[in-house]
């Protein structure tokens, strides 16, 4: 494992993006091969974060919840088959046709987010958003049942990112089960894996030791201590626990099941079910390969391509804290990430967290490889003789072209379309025409070419 190369990873986009704190495990089968804390789980008091630090897991609780599914179809207490009007209030027909268990485990119901969660989590923590009369999932059925003329697509056709419908899915789980859909996952997942620091309740968390506290972060500025919405978010984000007992949980999937859940029933999890609307890039770098999707949605899974390899993993995130589980089978090797703040896609410390493990060239990344094309070209830039000034700055995975004039700003939006030669290539709109915009280094200078203009960076922001 290259150790250092990850932990220096760590700790540069933890400054970065200013996240407080982050937990990490790395497993091999049964075995936790590494751990460790990064940062604070509290700021005031100081107080560091560590393996066993309890943090949100958002929702990455989605795959505790089709694992319990699974399970109650295992048991012939349902069929993912079944229509689900047969066990909810909800009589939403997509273009006509029935909404199945199988499409809410997929987001494929053909109904586009209603973004409920967003609404709630923003406006509970600072952060935009907007207050709702919801306190669990019937209020949420009754919030969706207006859905007909939301409809984009038949159930099965296309993937929309649904939190609604796993809310529904842990509605179904409590109907079907008899129990409260907190108990029944702790009964049927968590006691058995021994993940004992792995709770829903407010109560049960504040009787823990070595918990993160969640924060706003805001760039800039100091975080703000944020909080969960314990029971309006539930089998759709609603698990609290640490990256050690999230290593027990990969543990199963790697091992099988581990009597939790039959083999042909993990196949079934595993399974793709709907290409996601991310599409390989093949002229950004240069890739002798075809378009085609990135990731695919399984139940409560996400299947992409790592190395070669089947990467599954799923990501989550409440606002104020952020977490990762992801897994290659044939190498029997996950990791676990949480965080107390959004900064740093914890997808992406996964990524080079199992790269670096497995000794690969994190530089390979598609992300990294954005990363480390896009920053050199950011900074100061003046015209001949400094007759223009202009700035260079990231936004996302777009540059942001500014010339200054006096206090006035002329701002353009610069879209990467070839990074791999020397000379990199960008495009931008101007009076509704595109434009090509490019970089290229000359005499250890980093030159662009904006329309009549050549200019030179001079120094960074």
């Amino acid at each position: 494992m290259n150790k250092s190369q990850l932990e220096s990873f760590i700790l540069d986009k933890m400054s970065l993006t200013g996240l407080p704190g982050l937990s990490i495990a790395i497993v091999e089968g049964d075995k936790v091969v590494y751990a460790r804390g990064f940062g604070q789980r509290n700021i005031d008091s100081g107080l560091p974060a560590t393996p066993g630090t309890v943090y949100s897991c958002g929702s990455v609780t989605k795959s505790f919840t089709a694992l319990a599914i699974l399970q109650l179809a295992e048991q012939n207490k349902l069929s993912l088959d079944d229509d689900i009007s047969k066990y909810l209030d909800f009589h939403v027909k997509p273009k006509g046709k029935d909404i199945l268990i199988k499409h809410l485990l997929s987001h494929s119901s053909g109904i586009p987010s209603l973004a409920y969660a967003e609404a709630l989590i923003g406006y509970a923590n600072g952060m935009g958003g907007k207050t709702l009369p919801i306190s669990g999932p019937k209020d949420i059925l009754a919030f969706a049942a207006d859905t007909a003329d939301w409809v984009e697509a038949s159930p099965g056709e296309r993937w929309f990112y649904f939190n609604e419908g796993y809310a529904m899915l842990g509605q179904i789980i409590e109907d079907v089960s008899g129990q409260s859909y907190n108990d029944y996952i702790a009964k049927n997942i968590l006691k058995p894996l021994g993940m004992q620091r792995s709770v829903f309740e407010k109560k049960d968390v504040e009787a823990m030791d070595d918990v993160a506290v969640p924060y706003n972060v805001r760039p800039g500025l100091l975080p703000v201590e944020g909080r969960y919405l314990y029971r309006s978010i539930r089998s759709e984000g609603g698990l609290i626990t640490s990256v050690l007992d999230l290593a027990k949980y990969i543990s199963m999937f790697l091992s099988g099941g581990k009597g939790i859940v039959s083999k042909p029933s993990l196949n079934e999890m595993f399974l793709a079910r709907v290409n996601m609307p991310w599409i390989n890039n093949r002229q950004l770098f240069a890739i002798d390969t075809e378009p085609k999707p990135a990731a695919q949605y399984a139940y409560g899974l996400i299947r992409e391509n790592f190395f070669g390899e089947t990467l599954i993993s799923h990501g989550g995130s409440v606002g104020v804290a952020t977490a990762q589980i992801a897994f290659l089978p044939k190498a029997k090797l996950g990791v676990a990430i949480l965080t107390n703040g959004s900064g740093y896609a914890t997808s992406q410390f996964a990524k080079v967290a199992l790269a670096s493990y497995l000794k690969k060239d994190i530089s390979k990344l598609s992300f990294l490889r954005l990363e480390d094309s896009l920053m050199p070209l950011t900074g100061r830039y003046e015209s001949y003789k400094g007759t223009m000034q202009a700035s260079v700055v990231r936004e996302a995975d777009f540059l942001k072209l500014v010339f200054h004039y006096g206090e006035q700003k002329e701002k353009y939006i610069l879209v990467p379309e070839s990074l791999e030669k020397d000379e990199k290539m960008f495009f931008t709109l101007q009076y509704g025409q595109k434009m090509p915009v490019s970089f290229k280094g000359r005499d250890g200078k980093i030159e662009l070419i904006f329309e009549r203009y050549k200019l030179k960076r001079i120094g960074p922001n």
